[in-house]
């Protein structure tokens, strides 16, 4: 029968483990002091991470491990396409408002030059002149074409 578990064999040794000598069974160190004070000594201590390893890797919380640091990754990927798009968005808000003051600037002066005075003024140095004769409709009989 399979099991879900990488299983060491019995008779090899702990790796990384601190062996005992016979005569100091339970003794405290010095530095076990020093140790607790930090997070991972705290984190160690309050965790109990070695219980869940001591028969081997426990295999069937491998899907959850690769699930949540899929949605972690997804999630941190999110955030920076979000960024990214937010400081588009501001660029394209600044660009568009340079253009209206562009756009309402030219429409001003656009208007302002095609006035019936402005356009007189301008083409006076060409030799035309405003007509001061209104004008009138020229008539053709319907029989001359």
């Amino acid at each position: 029968m399979a099991s879900n578990l990488i299983t060491k064999k019995a008779n090899a040794p702990r790796a990384n483990a601190v062996r005992v000598k016979p005569g100091e069974k339970g003794a405290a160190k010095p530095k076990d002091k020093a140790k607790n004070r930090s997070f991972f000594g705290l984190l160690e201590k309050y965790a109990n991470v070695d219980a869940l390893f001591e028969e081997g890797v426990p295999l069937k919380y491998l899907p959850y491990i690769l699930f949540i640091t899929f949605i972690t990754l997804f999630y941190i990927g999110n955030t920076h396409y979000a960024e990214k798009t937010i400081r588009k968005i501001d660029r394209t808000k600044v660009e568009t408002e340079d253009l209206r003051a562009d756009y309402t600037t030219l429409k001003s002066e656009y208007m302002e030059a095609s006035k019936q005075s402005e356009v007189a003024r301008n083409v006076a140095p060409l030799g035309l002149v405003e007509s001061s004769s209104p004008p009138y409709q020229v008539e053709v009989p319907a029989d001359e074409y």
